[in-house]
This record gives structure tokens, C-alpha cells and sequence, in this order.
């Protein structure tokens, strides 16, 4: 029997029972009375449960004048493995919610578990040594900004924001009544009925100047027409029409592009030599260029026609940049250069 089943089950004995002999404790758990001592010990101060000796019953009982509902052990027993996989979900969502909206309700809990394994040292504190996450292209987020989106979209309040618009470097205030956070490539979205547009709009969150809770009730959208409106393009971008993509990607990029998830009606298959013709909706060309051009020559547009005279002028206009640094001059050797040995990485 493990250590956290042990504890639970001497915790069910004492709740079951007015008072327990420690021979019958012995008996039951099949321990020694070191180990039996420990464990009492651990309820004590761990877990917080005022286990005490009663010497006129002549056994252990829970003193229940000091018992508390925080001392409780959870109605749901985790094991060892599921408790470090909360342990592991926590830290993974302590990176994802910078305004803390559900961390602070969660750390009880998770103190809890912690304390549960009995490890030497706080397994949450290993978990952020050993388990490393990097958010490559993640924008900050004010968290103050942060905290109070989440609260307008639990009471279904409206904001009214001074939004910042990168595409026309401008800015607006706008009334929006939020509806869903989305997470999406390392940063956040808000996605809300936009009062000055009367349409509904994606918002950077980090885009947002300033915000202001206000004290009228959200324009409320069925989950059913957001979804159609906002979901069907291209990433972040939404709108219509809707058009299909057709690329095919080489042999070798193809191990890779058969396995990744770009969007959730996407068609894939195997060519004869190796090659991956990939099918992807899209309203907005914008997003679906920068992934298109990331992959270089090993991805080509098929079709529509539009879409791969866009890739094509972007190109074109990449190689006049390059070949007018080139004439120009304007291009230097890298530092470190001279020893064509330095930066390179070891080989596996």
C-alpha cells in the first residue's frame, strides 16, 4: 500500500469510528507503530486533521470541536501519478492566466496536494525546475487588464476600451460586450459584440490601452452563431467569403506537415512521391501567408489563383530587398564568423 493510500485509509478509520485502539490501528493498516506514529503525525501537521488520544476511550479520535471543513480530506482520492498530474496542470495554467482570474482559487488546493505527497521539498517548486515552458512570439498582457476581462465575462458586464489597431495604427474607444477569452498561438483574444462596429470582433487583449468595467449588462451571442461567424477562417481571422487553400508540401517537409493541426476541417494526403497536399479554409490571406512563407520552398500554393499571386508578389518584393541590401553593401559578416565552428550546436 502506498504512503497517500495509507494516510487516506487511516483517515477513514478515525471518521468511521468514536475512538480507535492503536492495536486495532496496527492490525488494520498492517504497519508498524514507527510508521503508524508518522502517519498520525503527517494528518497532524500536513493535512491539518486534530487527530488527538483520548485516554478515557483508551484510543485515537478526531477531536470534533476543532475540526474545520478546511481540514477535510478531499471526497476525491487522487493517487500519486494523477496528484503530479494536477500539480503539472497548475503550472501549466499559472502561465496561461497572467491576470490570475483562476490561479488564486486553485493554489489552495494545489497546496494541498502538495502537502498530500509528503515529498522532501515542494513538488510544485520541481515542477517549475523540471518542467520548462517557452512562449516564443507571446506579447505581454497588463494584468490588471487581464483580470478584469475575466470578471465582465463571469458577471456578463460590459468594457468599454481604447483599443489600438496595429494593422492602421490608430486607436478607438469602443463599447464591447465580451463574450469568450481565446487562447491562440502563445497570446490572448477577446472575442465580443463590438458596439461602435455592430458586428462581432476578435481583440488583442495586449492591444488595450485602457478598459473600463461598466455597470450594463452584455449583449448576449448564442454559442452557435459565434462559433459560425468567428471559427471557420484561418486562425484569428473571421469574416467571409470563405475560400479553400490547396498547398503541397516537398517529401521531406511532408513527415512533418502530416502530424500538425492548422485547422479543425483541414483534408490531408500522401502523393505518389512522397509529396503532402494539404486543404485548408481561410477568409483572410494574412495569417495564412506568414506560415505559407515560413516553410520556403518546400511549400507550394495549388490553388485558389489569387492566393498564390499574393505568395508570389511577396517573394518577388523578398528578393528585391535582398539583392538592393546586397548592391548597397549593407550586408555585414557575422560576428564570430572567422571560426565557422562558433554558435554551431553539438551534434546529437
Amino acid at each position: 500500500m502506498s504512503k497517500i493510500d495509507r494516510i487516506y485509509q487511516l483517515h477513514t478509520l478515525l471518521q468511521s469510528r468514536r475512538s480507535i485502539s492503536r492495536r486495532t490501528l496496527l492490525d488494520e493498516l498492517e504497519v508498524s507503530s514507527a510508521t503508524l506514529k508518522r502517519d498520525i503525525e503527517f494528518l497532524r501537521s500536513r493535512m491539518r486533521v486534530p487527530v488527538v488520544w483520548d485516554r478515557e476511550l483508551g484510543g485515537y479520535r478526531i477531536d470534533s470541536r476543532a475540526a474545520e471543513a478546511a481540514s477535510e480530506l478531499p471526497g476525491l482520492w487522487f493517487s500519486a501519478k494523477e496528484i503530479h498530474a494536477l500539480l503539472t496542470m497548475q503550472h501549466l495554467l499559472a502561465n496561461l492566466d497572467p491576470g490570475g482570474i483562476l490561479s488564486p482559487h486553485i493554489q489552495p488546493l494545489m497546496e494541498r496536494l502538495s502537502a498530500l505527497l509528503g515529498a522532501a521539498s515542494d513538488p510544485t517548486d520541481e515542477l517549475r525546475r523540471r518542467v520548462l515552458i517557452l512562449g516564443v512570439g507571446k506579447r505581454r498582457t497588463t494584468p490588471a487588464h487581464f483580470e478584469q476581462i475575466g470578471a465582465a465575462l463571469l458577471r456578463r458586464k460590459r468594457l468599454l476600451i481604447e483599443y489600438y489597431a496595429r494593422s492602421s495604427d490608430e486607436k478607438t474607444e469602443r463599447e464591447i460586450s465580451p463574450q469568450r477569452l481565446v487562447h491562440y498561438r502563445e497570446n490572448w483574444y477577446l472575442d465580443g459584440w463590438c458596439h461602435l462596429r455592430n458586428a462581432l470582433r476578435s481583440f488583442s487583449v495586449d492591444s488595450i490601452r485602457h478598459l473600463q468595467p461598466l455597470d450594463r449588462v452584455s449583449f448576449e451571442i448564442q454559442d452557435e452563431h459565434l462559433s459560425a461567424v468567428l471559427d471557420p477562417g484561418y486562425g484569428i481571422f473571421s469574416g467571409a467569403p470563405l475560400q479553400w487553400a490547396t498547398l503541397r508540401f516537398t517529401a521531406e517537409r511532408a513527415r512533418w506537415i502530416a502530424g500538425e493541426h492548422w485547422h479543425r476541417d483541414q483534408r490531408g494526403h500522401f502523393e505518389r512521391d512522397g509529396s503532402y497536399l494539404l486543404e485548408i479554409p481561410f477568409t483572410d490571406h494574412r495569417e495564412l501567408l506568414m506560415d505559407i512563407l515560413k516553410h520556403g520552398r518546400h511549400c507550394e500554393v495549388l490553388r485558389p489563383e489569387a492566393l498564390r499571386c499574393v505568395v508570389l508578389e511577396e517573394a518577388q518584393l523578398m528578393i528585391e530587398r535582398y539583392e538592393g541590401a546586397s548592391t548597397t553593401g549593407s550586408f555585414s559578416e557575422p560576428h564570430g564568423s572567422q571560426n565557422e565552428d562558433v554558435g554551431k550546436k553539438a551534434k546529437p
